[in-house]
């Protein structure tokens, strides 16, 4: 669908150039003709003023608002805002910033549009639900009030907790802030930083950190935790200062930080998840605060990489060095020799918002000095404190770093020869396993022809033992019951004998015996005797180690050494334990019925659990054990989404699958998630990709929500999506399962939801519920402050 609309815009768009040129052409020759002769009277024939005056002739402008995505259009009001921040460069600083662009009605109203888009809210409904002249004017005149634009929730349990939250039209202000001050300090933050930047986002730390990780000897990481006081605050303004001055920008966010709405908490909560007290414009104030720790890394570098005069070279010494880090940091290639490289030292580092990764190739002296200069820097200068207090430990021997929700570790890239080895060992394995099914199966079926045979043709007078009074049959024969069948007692019999061997054998079933106690005896022996000679040699060659295959493969060069490369692994033992919390799989992890979600329409289960399955697909589709998470979602998502119908219409689940075969198809199965993961590559459009935009939308979890009352003409309800004037057939109960303040993994569930928000009840229309459940969402755009 999304190439014949290109196709069709495409074509448009050459008719009206083409429309054009015409128009263009003929216009242009017939004021050439009447000018000509006047030339002398009217000057010198402009052609900017002819194409000037062919607006009025040409075709009139259509409005292609419809045809753009809600990312291409956030994008286009952001510009928009940008022409008005630079029109207040004045002399090295942008002056009046708040009168002159954050409280002109225009600004208001693109800010509310950018929340609308966030929300998946059509722009084209009109403005009516805020007066944007009057509060420019308040803004302007300093009589804005933040407190009276905020509301308070309190948490029903023990701890009280109280979560303090703005009303849309603070976050209309808070949305123009944030517009403004990205377009100031943007330009100057440090390639470093990730996070709420166009290109910057966590899949671009991810790869940033796998690939240093893969040339670093030393790994450690950094985990800042500080609630903001009126000393970081101040430190803060004074950052700001250095490029904006404007006194009043500064009275008004020291007004939203006393409000408790600005949430600037390191540590506090989870990076970009979407959550309701997680503000944009928190994020990119705390960017501004830490690019004074990326300037001192830059420092740092230089001072371990370029002007270490204890390690020269004999290629030009420090200056050569120094001129080497500053090629690497202007991007270019580094001309110095192999050896040289090899011997210098490196220090990488990534910084996504208040999570720090460093790298160090080098000695561990160097590692233990980086971090050490990095955690003064931070605890004197920016006055925060760390929770990580571990050592630099070796990337070769570590078992790995939690990262940004996930684990990366360094390995090594086994060459070709060594793959065909471990190939050719999985082959003989497999071969040697298929061998001992087919001889087991075959065993046994001779074993349990054996004993039908048997049984059929036993008879009283054919058992001989009991003619002989002295005889084991003759001596139990006491024990036979009154009227039992012969063959029924000999079923008694060997049932005894089977016990005895499971007993004394520890052997695995009766079929096992049947095949080893029964059959296997009675082969000719030199079958018998092939069989286990090839079992053995292939046990060995199997358990043989790849160093002693590897002797015999031939000598590398000796320049030739190990390959490492950085591994991104998902959490499959942390989400396995997330979907046992939210009710989709058994304690012993069989998928089961999620009694919250069955009082809900047919559709919306089935949204519910494509979203789980949407999110693992674009956040674990580079990782290397993503065959893991295709099991799960294969084995227990679809299972439990289906034992769900089921019970909700009693039926049988073969049968909720023929029905809702065509619904069920957007749950992939694990053959078609490949498929999947090229379908959203190839669909999503470059700006719906970018974090910069969809912040707090693409990294949102699925959150879980029972459906509380139908909504009645008695008890009215309007969706509580900011900017959304469509009623809700249905209220719901927000649940939380993730309480911890740090959460250490990335499941695709919602975490640290504030507990002041578990049971809170909201009003969705069936469109957002669908949009909140597949991604296109997340908790910001809901407004929880609508039943106040």
């Amino acid at each position: 669908m999304f190439r014949k609309r290109n196709l069709v815009l495409q074509s448009m768009r050459r008719v009206n150039l083409n429309n054009l040129e015409t128009l263009i052409s003929r216009r242009l020759w017939s004021r050439a003709v009447s000018t000509h002769s006047n030339r002398n009277q009217t000057g010198i024939f402009s052609l900017a003023g002819e194409l000037a005056s062919l607006v009025e002739e040409s075709p009139a402008h259509v409005d292609d608002t419809k045809s753009k995505s809600r990312m291409e259009l956030k994008r286009s009001l952001e510009l928009r805002l940008k022409k008005r921040v630079k029109e207040q460069y004045i002399n090295g600083k942008f002056t009046n910033l708040l009168k002159k662009v954050i409280a002109r009605p225009e600004t208001l109203r693109d800010a509310y549009d950018c929340i609308r888009l966030n929300s998946n809210v059509s722009i084209t409904d009109g403005n009516a639900a805020f007066e944007f002249d009057c509060m420019a004017e308040e803004l302007s005149s300093g009589v804005f009030d933040v407190a009276s634009n905020t509301f308070s929730l309190v948490a029903r349990d023990k701890t009280k907790e109280v979560l303090v939250l703005p009303s849309v039209a603070l976050k209309v202000v808070q949305e123009a802030i944030r517009i403004v001050l990205e377009v100031v300090f943007g330009p100057y933050f440090s390639k470093i930083s990730h996070s709420c930047r166009s290109g910057r986002g966590r899949g671009s730390a991810l790869k940033y950190i796998s690939n240093s990780m893969s040339r670093s000897d030393w790994c450690f990481t950094l985990s800042l935790c500080k609630k903001v006081d009126d000393c970081v605050l101040e430190s803060l303004l004074s950052v700001m200062e250095e490029r904006v001055e404007d006194s009043s920008l500064s009275v008004l966010l020291r007004s939203m930080f006393e409000a408790r709405v600005l949430n600037l908490e390191f540590g506090g909560f989870p990076k970009g998840h979407g959550l309701p007290q997680e503000g944009v414009l928190s994020r990119v104030l705390m960017n501004i605060y830490l690019d004074r720790f990326d300037q001192e890394f830059y420092r740092i570098s230089m001072r371990h990489e370029a002007l270490d005069r204890d390690s020269k070279t004999d290629e030009g010494g420090l200056g050569s060095k120094l001129r080497s880090w500053f090629r690497r940091q202007a991007g270019e290639q580094d001309l110095k020799s192999p050896q040289v490289k090899e011997n210098a030292v490196r220090v990488y580092c990534c910084r996504f918002m208040d999570d720090i990764f460093f790298s160090v190739t080098g000695p561990k002296k160097v590692a233990v000095d980086i971090r050490s200069e990095a955690l003064d820097f931070l605890r004197n200068s920016l006055h925060l404190d760390i929770t990580d207090e571990t050592d630099p430990s070796p990337c070769e021997t570590t078992s790995g770093l939690r990262v940004l929700g996930t684990l990366v570790r360094k390995n090594v890239r086994e060459s070709p020869a060594v793959k065909a080895v471990h190939k050719l060992k999985e082959k003989v394995r497999l071969f040697a396993l298929q061998k001992e099914e087919a001889w087991t199966l075959g065993t046994v079926r001779i074993g349990k022809k054996w004993l039908g045979h048997g049984l059929k043709k036993v008879k009283e007078s054919e058992i001989r033992g009991l003619a002989d009074s002295n005889s084991t049959l003759s001596q139990i024969s006491c024990h036979r019951k009154a009227g039992m069948e012969t063959d029924h007692w000999y079923k008694v019999l060997l049932r005894i004998w089977m016990e005895d061997v499971l007993r004394t054998s520890a052997d695995r079933s009766e079929e096992f015996i049947l095949s080893k106690h029964i059959v296997e005896p009675a082969i000719p022996k030199e079958l018998r005797d092939a069989f286990y000679k090839f079992q053995n040699c292939a046990t060995a060659y199997v358990s043989s180690e790849t160093a002693k295959v590897e002797a015999l493969l031939p000598c590398p060069s000796s320049h030739d050494g190990p390959v490492f490369f950085g591994d991104v692994v998902a959490p499959t033992n942390a989400i396995r334990r997330r979907l046992s919390r939210y009710g989709l799989v058994t304690a012993a992890g069989y998928a089961r019925t999620n009694s919250m979600l069955i009082l809900q329409d047919t559709a919306q289960i089935i949204d519910w659990f494509s979203g789980l399955v949407r999110r693992w697909v674009i956040w674990y589709g580079g990782c290397s054990n993503f065959d893991e998470i295709k099991a799960l979602i294969d084995n227990q998502v679809r299972k439990s989404c289906i034992r769900t119908l089921a019970s909700k219409y009693r039926i049988h689940e073969n049968e909720i699958e023929k029905r809702l075969d065509e619904e069920l198809s957007t749950i992939p199965s694990a053959e078609d998630i490949e498929e999947e993961i090229q379908h959203e590559k190839l669909d999503s459009p470059a700006f719906d990709k970018d974090e910069h935009l969809t912040y707090g939308i693409s990294n949102s979890g699925l959150c879980l929500l029972s459906l509380t009352r139908i909504v009645s003409e008695s008890r009215p309800c309007n969706c509580f999506v900011a900017g959304c004037s469509m009623a809700a057939p249905a209220v719901y109960t927000l649940h939380a399962m993730e309480r911890q303040k740090f959460p250490g993994w990335r499941t695709g569930f919602s975490v640290c939801i504030p507990s002041s928000l578990n049971g809170r009840r909201i009003g969705l229309c069936k469109q957002h519920l669908k949009d909140l459940y597949v991604g296109q969402i997340s908790l910001q755009a809901i407004d929880f402050g609508a039943w106040r």
